[in-house]
């Protein structure tokens, strides 16, 4: 028997591991996360130390899962299909085990390495509304390595109770050899440091100390410096959204509770003889209006279009059969997820824009056969592009030509914000827009970065963590690195509270405003305001009450008005087939509607005869899709 084993987990997040710890002879726990084709060499190389872990965990792993907030109420759970009400509020992954002191197996941020790290603060400064940490890291011990800055913030406990530490920040080193160190400047908005509340519809500063932790880990973070905010300081004044409906009981921590921390970590502030920095409060910056380069020629060409091709613009290409399956783009890419229309390709030049599906790299057809006489894709269905074709039906190939689209399995999104390292996704998504490239595809239907909000959902290895900021710094790195290859797009997704995959048509998610607006709508502003996506995909479910495609607060007034959003908004496949409305999406500002279904084209112009729709939102929408698609590699 050995002595000393260890266990490898291949799986898209957190599993219950209460049998693995149980057993003495396990001694280290490998979490692989699907991390693609080279993830065999990968897991070679670490462990025989050829390279060094530098991974951290991007949820929290509890011991059992009924130590979960909503472990009996999530999705099926408490036998409610058709709501889904977020009682934990705030309290999601590492704010809840932390505020309510419930030991978890592995922390928020946990990993190990063959070696040791020091961190020590080296300087402290506000620079206009953003906080800038300098941190000096050395290796202590005797293996070169990499190791992940992690910052924490305790926010006054005044009026609006609060998390008892949030992420606010991190950044990762360069690989460090024995008693090297390395100096890193990271820097965070003062919104980080904010919360939002409801009575005054606005992120507030609240006066009192903030307390900054620096570490490794959550668990592993220590209190080194504060901010001082001397009083009630208003960073942005919103309009309310998604207003919630349904009342619930939400999860809250007792003020006493709230108030021992915070005196805990006030009294070690003194005795620590920690830096105290007053705050110079900035307002948030409006966002920069985006100028378009397509705008003017698109403005032009709306003018001339008819009602009919106005409409056809926000529909996808209904003509190339996309409502099979998930979606087939014909001969163009076959096994891509869907196109836009070519219907103005001869009059205006406009052509179709071919989109692929993610998460992990393009997904296309590996091999399709083209018949040598008709010209016909024989297998282009996106059921063959899905698990190697296992599902799809049998296509005789007599007759046929075979091409061939390999395309790069990339590690989930699971394990790619557990890397901490923006730079290295970057790299991701620059190489897969190299592949788009080849492919002939202009929109990657990727990342997807809806918060990991409990284990239970079928989808979480798709998305990045449990916590905002890491998801919202891990997206716009991989749209930064696509975009940053002329004509390719990215869209980020499932706009918004998709977080369940059960009745992921018909559920309602239904979340007050401020958890809303500071967990699962935070990440898509952060990706928004730093990487501008060309587009953003709505989500099948509906939001306190209102399908998401449907939602003029979430496409109009918060992305485009609030946020400064410049792209598009395109629904999930199928959408309208399943309780949201053409007319509705367009009214709303969600400009396309994909796959595309016969009635949809039909639905839009019944409703602009009878009034229901504006020929002016139509023309916005149609516009918006022109600016698009002639910014795409296809123009």
């Amino acid at each position: 028997m050995c002595d000393f084993v260890v266990v490898l987990i291949n799986a898209g997040a957190q599993i219950d591991l209460q049998w693995v710890l149980a057993q003495p002879k396990i001694r280290a726990i490998v979490f692989l996360a699907q991390p693609g084709m080279e993830g065999g060499n990968a897991v070679a190389d670490v462990l025989t130390g050829a390279q060094n872990f530098s991974g951290r965990l991007t949820a929290t792993w509890p011991l059992r899962y009924a130590d979960l907030p909503n472990a009996a109420t999530f999705s099926h759970r408490d036998g409610d299909m058709e709501h889904e009400f977020y009682y934990e509020d705030l309290y999601v992954g590492y704010r809840y085990f932390d505020t309510f002191g419930v030991k978890p197996a592995f922390c928020f941020g946990h990993g190990l390495s063959y070696t040791t790290f020091s961190m020590s603060l080296q300087a402290l400064r506000t620079d206009g509304p953003d906080v800038l940490v300098t941190v000096r890291v050395q290796n202590t011990g005797a293996v070169s390595g990499r190791e992940v800055v992690q910052i924490y913030a305790s926010c006054p406990q005044t009026s609006l109770g609060k998390e008892h530490r949030r992420l606010c920040a991190f950044a990762k080193t360069r690989t460090l050899a024995p008693g090297d160190e390395e100096t890193i400047c990271i820097r965070f908005p003062m919104r980080e440091l904010a919360s939002f509340s409801d009575e005054a519809c606005a992120w507030i500063l609240e006066p009192g100390l903030y307390g900054l932790w620096f570490g490794a880990s959550l668990d592993a973070s220590v209190l080194m410096a504060a901010l001082m905010q001397q009083e009630l300081f208003i960073l942005e004044r919103v309009h309310s959204i998604c207003p919630q409906l349904e009342p619930f009981e939400r999860l809250t921590c007792a003020p006493e509770a709230l108030r021992r921390f915070e005196e805990d970590w006030h009294a070690r502030l003194r005795e620590a003889g920690c830096p105290v920095l007053t705050l110079r409060s900035v307002p948030a910056p409006i966002p920069a209006p985006q100028l378009c380069p397509t705008a003017e020629l698109a403005r032009a060409i709306v003018q001339t279009l008819t009602d009919a091709e106005l409409a056809a613009l926000c529909v996808g290409n209904v003509a190339k059969g996309q409502g099979n399956a998930i979606g087939s783009a014909g001969v163009a890419v076959p096994g891509s997820a869907g196109e836009t229309t070519d219907l103005l390709a001869g009059t205006h030049d406009v052509p179709g824009i071919v989109m692929a599906d993610g998460p992990a790299g393009l997904r296309l057809i590996p091999e399709y056969h083209v018949s040598r006489e008709t010209g016909a894709v024989l297998d282009g269905d996106f059921l063959f592009a899905f698990e190697g074709g296992s599902f799809a039906p049998e296509v005789s190939t007599g007759n046929a030509d075979a091409y061939y689209q390999y395309c790069t399995a990339f590690p989930v999104g699971t394990l790619l914000a557990q890397t901490w390292d923006p730079a290295l996704l970057q790299r991701i998504g620059g190489a897969v827009a190299e592949e788009m490239q080849t492919f002939g595809v202009s929109w990657w239907l990727a990342p997807g970065m809806n918060l990991q909000r409990n284990p239970l959902c079928g989808r979480n290895f798709e998305y990045f963590p449990e916590n905002p900021v890491v998801s919202g710094v891990c997206a716009a790195a991989i749209v930064t690195g696509v975009q940053a290859v002329p004509g390719m797009g990215a869209t980020i997704k499932h706009f918004a509270c998709n977080n369940q995959e059960d009745n992921r048509m018909g559920s309602d998610s239904i979340v007050g405003e401020r958890a809303l607006r500071e967990l699962y709508l935070r990440s898509f502003e952060i990706t928004v305001k730093t990487a501008q996506p060309r587009c953003i995909m709505t989500s099948y479910n509906k939001l306190n009450g209102v399908h998401t495609a449907n939602s003029a607060d979430l496409c109009t007034r918060l992305a485009r008005e609030e946020w400064g959003f410049a792209g598009i908004f395109m629904t999930d496949w199928t959408t309208t087939s399943n309780g949201s409305s053409a007319w509705r999406c367009v009214a709303a500002g969600n400009d396309l509607i994909m796959p595309g279904v016969d009635g949809d084209t039909a639905g839009i112009l019944a409703a602009l005869r009878d009034g229901r729709l504006s020929r002016a939102a139509l023309m916005a929408c149609a516009e918006r899709m022109l600016q698009a698609i002639l910014q795409s590699a296809a123009s």
